[in-house]
């Protein structure tokens, strides 16, 4: 057993502990759809997980990218054995043993992103069924949540200084393109609000938001963004030396599944960019939580491209964990294909502390209301509908169709 694997090993699950004897009650699931045209070359779909049982329901969300696997699960509709007396912990190792993804998943990530959909209904659920919010649950509090906006990597100039125009605190994370030269990352960095700046350097050359590892490129970013957070470069022979001397402020995202994963960097980071569906399960993503707090390690939030019920847990997660972090979990409406006046502003208020996992529901419509004090619009399973969505920051020493939200 390596010194990571010891140190994860004997740390104790005290946050996971306090969830893991939860009872839960299945009686039954359904998936309904939601989609959202962000331009007229992408759809984003995704599927929500109903999972029912005691006059209660709890959602998750599957962000599974390919359109073709979401139309898949939608289509083979409720087949998993999901119903019983279980615990949280017992109802997930139950998980465990299930084929998720009958035709392949593809994407070796997608496995975790679909399980977190039933993980997340399931705490959900569980939650309401006892009648506790997630925080008390915790033994935490909520707070309310810093966010940035992720603009998009087309025409960045010009979509960040239309964006600024709307909203001219807003902080905002940038996605790196190959095509930027001095101009473009000096403008940028003029506007004085980049928190964070992708490098997408850590996915696979087939993911199309994926940029090849170049270290003049990357020189030209650390050199503009001296303040901001890096995130995911591609550390190769060539990028290496660009990288030596910033390392206190590199933060990683795609490489990150498990404690073991935060555990095992070349260099313990100091920040990390905690997604839920990365890590598949509850209990690895509380064990990562632990690691981080444990290690003095910071962390923000970050989503998939989320469109329901996940959004909001991922905003809930951050207000618990890291409500003053550079949070890339911005209401869902900043992503619709026009961007508007209106929207929230950060940081999100918390409203009043309800039993669950996310949104309060309404049971007469089965529609979610906030948690939070604003509202956005998508569509679901063909109807529109409105949903209450919710979607900071420590500076550092300041095809499957993946697309980065």
């Amino acid at each position: 057993m390596t010194a990571a694997a010891t140190a994860i090993a004997t740390t104790p699950r005290a946050t996971y502990g306090r969830l893991a004897a939860l009872p839960l009650r299945v009686e039954g699931y359904e998936l309904t759809a939601l989609e959202l045209a962000v331009d007229d070359d992408y759809t984003r779909l995704t599927t929500v997980v109903h999972l029912r049982g005691d006059r209660q329901e709890g959602r998750g969300e599957d962000t599974t990218y390919a359109p073709l696997a979401q139309l898949a699960f939608r289509a083979a509709g409720p087949v998993l054995p999901l119903a019983g007396e279980w615990t949280l912990d017992s109802f997930s190792a139950h998980l465990g043993t299930l084929d998720l993804f009958p035709s392949g998943a593809g994407d070796p990530d997608f496995l975790n992103f679909r399980r977190w959909a039933f993980e997340s209904a399931a705490l959900d659920l569980a939650l309401r069924q006892a009648g506790l919010p997630l925080a008390v649950a915790l033994g935490r509090v909520s707070r309310p949540v810093s966010f940035v906006v992720s603009p998009g990597p087309h025409n960045p100039v010009d979509t960040l200084d239309a964006h600024l125009k709307l909203y001219p605190r807003q902080r905002v994370k940038l996605m790196l393109t190959p095509d930027w030269d001095d101009a473009t990352a000096e403008a940028l960095a003029s506007t004085g609000v980049v928190d964070v700046v992708d490098l997408k350097g850590q996915y696979d050359e087939a993911v199309p938001v994926a940029v090849r590892p170049d270290p003049q490129l990357y020189r030209r970013v650390l050199r503009a963004f001296d303040k901001a957070w890096i995130e995911d470069p591609g550390v190769s022979a060539a990028t290496e030396p660009v990288l030596r001397g910033h390392y206190d402020r590199i933060t990683w995202d795609v490489p990150i599944r498990s404690a073991a994963d935060i555990a095992n960097r070349l260099v313990k980071p100091r920040m990390i960019n905690m997604k839920p569906s990365r890590f598949g399960s509850v209990r690895a993503l509380l064990d990562a939580y632990d690691h981080c707090a444990r290690f003095g390690i910071a962390t923000y939030g970050g989503g998939q491209f989320e469109l329901g019920p996940g959004r909001a847990q991922i905003q809930l997660l951050a207000s618990i964990f890291h409500p003053d972090a550079p949070n890339d979990v911005a209401p869902c409406a900043f992503n619709e294909r026009a961007l508007r006046q209106g929207l929230p502003i950060s940081p999100l208020p918390v409203a009043t502390l309800h039993s669950g996992f996310g949104w309060p529901h309404d049971d007469r419509t089965r529609e979610p209301r906030s948690a939070f004090d604003h509202t956005t619009t998508t569509r679901e399973a063909g109807h529109d509908h409105h949903h209450h969505q919710p979607h900071g920051r420590p500076r550092a020493p300041a095809s499957n169709g993946i697309r980065g939200r």
